[in-house]
C-alpha cells in the first residue's frame, strides 16, 4: 500500500482548526480541509491537502491500493515539532501498513521531514502544491501585513521590536537611557538563548509535567520544589556577597557572587536528578543506573566551576599563591569525575546492550 502523506510541520490544523493529528482516511481529511479553509481560507495547508487528496483518487484511479493521511506538528517549529511528526507517523505505519508514501508540500518548511519519512518507507515522491493569484494583490503592503497576522511571525519579529521600544521609551522617560540601553541588551541576549535552543519550550513541558505530578501525588514535584528553593537560595547567597562591600571592583565583586550561590546551584541540581531518579524507581521498578553518571557529572562540573572561581581570584590578587594547590586539585578532579561519568556512561550502555533479553535470563 502507498500512503499520500500532507505534513502540516506548524500544526495549523491544530491550532485554527481544532483538529488534532495524524487525520488518515479521505473523509476525515476532506473534513480537516474544510475546517482550516473555513477559519482560514489564505493558509496554504489548506490547498496542500486538498492536493493530497487529488493525488490519492489519481493514485486509485489508476488501480493502485492507496491511504492518505496528514501529520501535524507543533507551533514552535523545531526538535519538538519533528518529533510529534515522527511519532505520528509510525502510527500511521502501524494502522495502514504502508509500505511506501508520496509526499504532498507547500513549501520547503514541509519538506525538511523527507528524511523522516524516507527513514521508515520508501518514498516514491514529492508533489510541491504553489498558490496561483493575482499579480494585483501581490503587493508588499498585502504580503506584509497578511504575514503579521501569523502568530508565529509575531513572536519571532514583533516581539523583539516591542521590547526595544517599550524599554527605550521607558528608560527614557525616567532619565536612565544608559541603563536601558543595558538592560535591553540582557534581555534580547536572553531572548536569543531561549528562542535559538527552544527553552521556552522546556519551561512549558516542565510546567505540565510539575502539574501532572500535583495531580497524581508523585514525589517528583517536592524534588523539583526543593530544587527550585535552592537555586532561589544561591541567588540570594550571591546577592548577598555582591553588596557586602561595594568598594571591591565590579569583577571581584562578580565573582562573590558565583562562589556564595555555586555550593547551593549544586546542591540544587543533585536534588533534582535525585528526584528523576526516584520517580524513575516508582515507575519502572528498579532504581535506574544513569543516576551514578548524573551525579558524578554535577560534582565534577561543580569542582571546576569552583576552579575557575578561585583561579580568577588568584589571578585579580584577592586570594594569596598558596591556594593554587587547591585550584589545581579542584580542576583536575572535576574533569577526572567528568570523564570518569563518560566513560561509566558507555560501560553502562555496552553491559545494557550485551545483557541477555528477559525471557532469556528467565528461561536460564
Amino acid at each position: 500500500m502507498r500512503l499520500v502523506v500532507c505534513i502540516d510541520r506548524d500544526d495549523d490544523l491544530g491550532r485554527k482548526a481544532g483538529v488534532a493529528g495524524p487525520v488518515v482516511g479521505r473523509p476525515d481529511v476532506l473534513e480537516a480541509a474544510v475546517k482550516l479553509g473555513t477559519v482560514d481560507p489564505e493558509d496554504s495547508d489548506t490547498n496542500a491537502i486538498f492536493a493530497t487528496v487529488s493525488l490519492l483518487d489519481e493514485l486509485r484511479g489508476a488501480g493502485e491500493e492507496c491511504e492518505v493521511c496528514i501529520l501535524t506538528g507543533s507551533p514552535k517549529v523545531g526538535p519538538m515539532s519533528d518529533r510529534r511528526v515522527a511519532d505520528q507517523f509510525d502510527r500511521v505505519l502501524e494502522q495502514t501498513r504502508a509500505t511506501s508514501a508520496y509526499l504532498v508540500s507547500d513549501g520547503a518548511e514541509d519538506e525538511y521531514l523527507f528524511p523522516i519519512l524516507a527513514s521508515r518507507v520508501r518514498v516514491d515522491g514529492v508533489r510541491r502544491v504553489y498558490v496561483r493569484q493575482a499579480a494585483g494583490i501581490e503587493t508588499t503592503y498585502y504580503t506584509l501585513v497578511r504575514a503579521l497576522k501569523d502568530p508565529k511571525l509575531r513572536a519571532k519579529t514583533v516581539l523583539p521590536f516591542a521590547l526595544v521600544l517599550l524599554i527605550l521609551g521607558l528608560a527614557a522617560a525616567g532619565g536612565v537611557l544608559l541603563w536601558g540601553i543595558i538592560g535591553l541588551a540582557i534581555l534580547l541576549g536572553v531572548y536569543l538563548i531561549l528562542w535559538t535552543f527552544d527553552i521556552d519550550e522546556l519551561i512549558i513541558d516542565s510546567v505540565r509535567s510539575a502539574s501532572s505530578d500535583i495531580r497524581q501525588g508523585s514525589v517528583a514535584f517536592g524534588f523539583g520544589l526543593f530544587t527550585v528553593a535552592l537555586l532561589g537560595l544561591g541567588f540570594l547567597e550571591g546577592y548577598n556577597a555582591y553588596y557586602s562591600d561595594l568598594s571591591h571592583p565590579l569583577l571581584d565583586r562578580n565573582v562573590l557572587f558565583l562562589e556564595a550561590g555555586l555550593i547551593w546551584w549544586v546542591l540544587g541540581a543533585l536534588v533534582w536528578e535525585s528526584g528523576r531518579a526516584v520517580r524513575r524507581m516508582f515507575a519502572r521498578g528498579r532504581f535506574p543506573r544513569s543516576f551514578l553518571v548524573g551525579t558524578t557529572s554535577i560534582v565534577g562540573i561543580g569542582f571546576v566551576s569552583y576552579g575557575i572561581v578561585y583561579l580568577v581570584r588568584y589571578l585579580e590578587g584577592i586570594t594569596a599563591a598558596s591556594t593554587l594547590p587547591l585550584i589545581a586539585g579542584l580542576i583536575v578532579a572535576g574533569f577526572g569525575l567528568v570523564i570518569g561519568a563518560g566513560v561509566l556512561q558507555q560501560y553502562l550502555r555496552a553491559a545494557a546492550r550485551s545483557a541477555p533479553p528477559p525471557d532469556t535470563m528467565s528461561a536460564g
